[in-house]
């Protein structure tokens, strides 16, 4: 372990930006420990939420990229899913496991998380916990602050990081305990415990498994893509029409080479973006049949067009050039 100029033991604190791991990393930094916080981003889920948390507490913050490893887990949970294709427990283990590996670099002692035991029934149970901690690796160096009088005791608090009694004892799904610490502590402003991952979305979710369904070697490229327009599927083509005029700018941003783009030839309206599986195979006469008759029916006119009015969006340099991934898919 490293000890930084200012002599304190530190922790890598997992920060997704919500309230509890704030609450983490200021009750840490209360207790006498260097804090630097820890942020993921994949296709499901960003890092502003954290970026704005750690401008907030003032500390430090590393932020990575895991959309390989958590593609991955998503299409093949070992703990399984939560209520929708959330796989939480394989998720926080991912995170705990990149911060372990990542604890060197960041001159870290030990690992803590803003979990709080009982908060959420399926992934923040006791069990959960303990597998969270055993198959991430992290083991007794990954403390949960704000349980952690509940739980085991971890190496942090065994070798005196840390004073065990200086931790707290929250559990259950209220919040009113954090609430409170957060006004005392002049924490006010702070985000919603919802809406953090798109995989916990009921409609996004239902999206995704259509594409794993059909796709299952889907990638990050297919996944950016799920959450973009209205979508249809014809085939083993995904036919995506965006609602207003950034989305259709969006949508055209996102396509690959092998992508077919569609517009109505008269008048200015959806953008329709066609993808046949696997990548690189022209969509059939019956999806782009069906992509006429969408452009039609969600453009000015509200009517079906049929494939003589519809023709290939010119990109006219809109669109910065973008190589086709290796993988089909």
């Amino acid at each position: 372990m490293s000890i930084g100029e200012s002599g304190k033991p530190r922790a890598v604190v997992l920060l997704s930006g919500g309230l509890d791991s704030m609450l983490a990393a200021e009750l840490l930094r209360r207790c006498g420990v260097d804090v630097v916080g820890l942020a993921f981003r994949s296709p499901f889920f960003g890092s502003a939420k954290a970026e704005r948390a750690a401008l907030r507490l003032g500390i430090p913050l590393r932020v990575e990229d895991i959309t390989e490893p958590h593609l991955e887990i998503v299409k093949n949970p070992r703990f399984g899913y939560g209520k929708n294709l959330n796989p939480c427990i394989d998720c926080h283990s991912l995170m705990v496991g990149k911060a372990l590996e990542l604890m060197e670099e960041l001159g870290g002692w030990f690992i803590a998380t803003g979990e709080v035991l009982g908060e959420r029934p399926k992934s923040q149970n006791r069990q959960a916990l303990e597998l969270v901690a055993r198959h991430s690796g992290a083991g007794d160096l990954l403390l949960r602050p704000l349980s952690a009088r509940l739980l085991p005791e971890t190496r942090p608090e065994k070798e005196g990081w840390v004073r065990r009694e200086d931790l707290l004892d929250i559990s259950g799904r209220s919040r009113r305990r954090q609430m409170e610490l957060a006004m005392e502590w002049g924490i006010e402003d702070y985000e919603s415990p919802a809406g953090g991952c798109l995989l916990t979305d009921p409609g996004f979710s239902s999206r995704l498994r259509q594409l794993m369904d059909r796709v299952p070697g889907f990638d990050r490229y297919d996944a950016e893509l799920v959450k973009m327009g209205r979508q249809f599927w014809v085939e083993e083509t995904l036919i995506v029409l965006g609602r207003r005029h950034e989305e259709n700018l969006k949508i055209r941003e996102m396509a690959l080479p092998s992508d077919l783009l569609l517009r109505e030839r008269d008048r200015p309206g959806p953008t329709a973006l066609l993808r046949r599986f696997p990548r690189g195979g022209v969509p059939s006469e019956k999806a782009l049949e069906e992509a006429a008759r969408l452009l039609g029916i969600y453009g000015k006119q509200k009517r079906p067009l049929s494939p003589e009015e519809i023709i290939p969006c010119d990109l006219g340099g809109e669109v910065e050039e973008r190589a086709e991934p290796s993988s089909s898919g």
